[in-house]
């Protein structure tokens, strides 16, 4: 074929509505040599359909989905380091008010919900409660089923040690359980439904969250990774550039929004005192307030790692690398 009948590669992608994605998905950031169909869905949506599907051909992921499938030998999907989706997980745990507010350690043998047990804030969470605050996760009963709708299951297969106590409640929300005083504390990336609407019944765990989540990040180096960017299998094997050139176009969009949230001449969010928040982080996690790539987060990784397989979400205990195919491992240096 002549240079000039050359075709790019068409791919279809499916993400959620981030700023630091936008200008990817709106083709102001191009990917070199790749068209891209792109599909807007909230994660829950697009994590489901990937799942169980596979109906296109690069998403955002969960990546304690995408750990526990690859600890299971399943390797039809693979990973970029590309993390759309991270956030301090202590804001995901939530109590009544009478339960125990800033005393995590109260929830040693307790009944704690979730809505899956691979849902990555859970996993996160429930390492914070174990090595930060001494709650074996195998000393609790957890259970199972939708933060604010009844019948939510397990997105992937799942076989848990026979040491952890997990039973899925199928016929009711776990917001009316906390409520009803049948759960100790709910963990969840989406907050139910009594402590959205204001009716004091819920409120979450560490009063002081921010103050948490800083302190926690200043002792570890964990800011947790929610999701990552997945690619078929097929795919790869058929065009295994495309990993690295979507990682730089990624990369590029994120820093162009990252220099929008700094922007203090006419801030671009409609968030008093915006960019002053903005470098009051960078003064906490550094000048690049969300990195990608493998060195960058390797510490947030490898505990995440550790987490998971201890919890059981992995069948065995992974390596970095084992997440990430080569081509993305290493970058050229002039």
């Amino acid at each position: 074929m002549a240079p000039s009948e050359r075709r790019n590669v068409h791919l279809t992608l499916a993400i959620n509505d981030y700023d630091h994605v936008r200008d990817l998905v709106d083709g102001k950031v191009p990917v070199e040599g790749i068209d891209l169909t792109c599909l807007r869905f909230d994660v829950e949506e697009t994590f489901f359909r990937f799942a169980q599907f596979r109906e296109w051909d690069v998403s955002e992921f969960s990546l304690a989905k995408y750990c526990s499938l690859r600890a299971g030998g399943d390797d039809s999907i693979a990973a970029i380091p590309v993390f759309p989706s991270r956030t301090f997980r202590h804001s995901a745990i939530f109590v009544r008010p009478d339960g125990p507010v800033d005393d995590p350690a109260a929830l040693k043998g307790g009944r704690i919900g979730v809505p899956e047990w691979t849902q990555t804030a859970t996993v996160y969470a429930r390492g914070l409660l174990e090595h930060d605050h001494g709650v074996d996760v195998r000393g609790v009963s957890w259970f199972q089923g939708g933060t604010n709708e009844p019948g939510r299951i397990e997105g992937i297969a799942l076989k848990l040690p026979e040491d952890i106590s997990l039973t899925a409640v199928a016929d009711r929300s776990l917001d009316d359980l906390l409520v009803a005083g049948e759960l100790d504390a709910l963990i969840a990336a989406h907050p139910p439904a009594d402590f959205l609407n204001g009716s004091g019944k819920i409120v979450r765990m560490f009063s002081d969250v921010r103050a948490v989540e800083e302190d926690y990040f200043l002792r570890t180096g964990i800011f947790p990774i929610m999701h990552v960017v997945a690619l078929r299998r097929a795919v790869l094997d058929e065009h295994p550039w495309v990993a690295m050139n979507l990682v730089t176009a990624f990369t590029e969009a994120k820093r162009r929004s990252v220099e929008r949230a700094l922007d203090t001449n006419a801030p671009r969010y409609p968030v008093p005192w915006g960019p002053d928040s903005a470098r009051r982080a960078q003064e906490i996690v550094g000048d690049d307030l969300w990195p990608y790539g493998i060195e960058a987060n390797r510490v947030t990784l490898d505990a995440f790692l550790g987490f998971a397989h201890e919890q059981g979400a992995c069948a065995r205990r992974l390596a970095v690398e084992d997440l990430f195919p080569p081509q993305v491992a290493a970058t050229f240096r002039v």
